[in-house]
């Protein structure tokens, strides 16, 4: 007898699992992204102890009559893909057929579904084993829970992290899909407690607000691009606003969230020379492309892509990034005062003139002095017999040599002092 043999449907989606199902993130991910592609506007995210008790995802999307509630927990069925030519022409964000059989297979799950004309349906599988079917009340669309997850694989239970790290996991993800997603409402809550909130009226300044507060959206500017081959909204932020981690450049290709190292590379080169050592921005890459030129079939999680004109996206958003920065002047400007003339004033000891009445002779000691004397027309008298004389009283004059020294702009002395932070030099002086 042969040693080959086909493995039971249970035993492959425990490995699909593996790789699809890492931890609760991964199950509200692919929970979210069902409700994405059924048409959500509102997407409900309720958890119990970052998940790991429970996921409850809601959304008010299209819903499902009760066969394709029953045939969705099938490994590889997907409502998606009709023909192999669709899969190089993915639109949607979930196709491979594997998530709801996966986190199945690995937890507790009840699925409520209408499509808002009969009574809704009500599927409940444990450890990839159907329970319980039946009928439920239920609004227009789906309700999702998950509990007791990876009760039957206690090693992928042990390796999980503490439970706020987990949690940053999950929020870290809804916070970039509601930056990708600005036109859905995204609801999370972690025991009880609301941690984001958006409005879904397809304002994603307003977004970027409700996750990273008013004054860094205050500081958020816009990039519009567009060629041939791609389109891109690009909104950034100026260098002064940074944080400790990459982890806050959002990507998205075509509206699905990615993962893609050469891209935050080009972004982090665009603001080379502008943040300090280990420091980086924050930014929203919104990119839309020809599916043809996306490959988005390279991994279970789907979260990584390759985009077949990589290298000039990549030249794009650098030059885009490093145009804007030259315009904003962040080095600071020195205040060099306006090139001056420097007088020397010499003076003159005083002397005592006489002046006929005659008018002649007057202006003519008038001009000779009008160029570098300045002349006090102060105290003249008369004398006391009525002569023609006028007599200046203690006449003043002062002879005024211009010298011009001319200052040539330059930078004012600076003392050397040191380095800040591997970036700035710094120096002082006496002002």
């Amino acid at each position: 007898m042969g040693v080959i043999q086909i493995m039971s449907p249970s035993l492959a989606n425990k490995i699909a699992a593996g790789e699809v199902v890492e931890r609760p993130m991964s199950v509200v991910k692919e929970l979210v992204e069902n409700a994405i592609d059924a048409g959500s506007t509102k997407i409900d995210i309720y958890l119990e102890q970052a998940g790991i008790t429970s996921i409850k995802v809601i959304d008010n999307g299209s819903g499902m009559v009760k066969e394709d509630a029953l045939l969705a927990f099938e490994r590889h069925a997907t409502s998606k893909l009709r023909a192999e030519v669709d899969l190089f022409r993915i639109s949607s964000l979930g196709f491979r057929g594997e998530a709801l059989p996966s986190i199945a297979s690995v937890s507790d799950v009840t699925l409520i579904t209408s499509t808002g004309e009969d009574l809704g349906t009500l599927v409940h599988y444990r450890a990839g084993k159907l329970v319980e079917t039946g009928t439920a009340a239920s609004k227009k669309g789906t309700e999702v829970t998950v509990k007791s997850l990876f009760f039957n694989t206690p090693a992928r239970l042990k390796y999980l992290k503490a439970e706020n790290t987990e949690l940053s996991y999950t929020i870290d993800y809804i916070n970039k899909m509601a930056i990708a997603h600005p036109d859905i409402a995204f609801k999370l809550v972690n025991n009880n407690r609301i941690l984001l909130e958006t409005y879904g009226n397809n304002n994603i300044i307003q977004v970027l607000a409700n996750i990273y507060g008013l004054e860094v959206a205050k500081m958020i500017d816009v990039i519009d691009y567009r060629d041939g081959l791609f389109t891109l909204k690009l909104y950034y932020t100026t260098p002064e606003i940074n944080r400790t981690t990459r982890n806050y450049i959002t990507i998205t290709v075509n509206k699905r969230l990615i993962r893609n190292n050469e891209l935050t590379k080009a972004v982090l080169e665009g603001y080379e020379t502008y943040l300090p050592i280990n420091r980086y921005p924050i930014a929203v890459l919104d990119i839309t492309v020809d599916p043809l030129l996306v490959d988005v079939n390279v991994h279970p999680a789907k979260l990584e892509v390759r985009l077949s004109n990589q290298e000039h996206i990549k030249t794009v958003i650098t030059e885009l990034i490093q145009k804007k920065l030259k315009d904003l002047m962040y080095v600071p400007k020195v205040v060099i005062r306006e090139p001056f003339i420097e007088k020397q004033e010499v003076n003159v000891k005083q002397e005592e003139f006489d002046f006929t009445n005659q008018n002649n002779e007057r202006d003519e000691v008038k001009e000779l002095f009008t160029d570098k004397f300045t002349l006090k027309e102060t105290d003249i008298k008369m004398d006391t017999n009525n002569s023609t004389s006028y007599i200046r009283s203690e006449p003043e004059y002062e002879i005024r040599e211009e010298k011009a020294v001319v200052k040539t702009p330059k930078l004012p002395k600076l003392y050397y002092i040191g380095q800040l932070l591997g970036t700035y030099l710094l120096a002082q002086n006496e002002d």
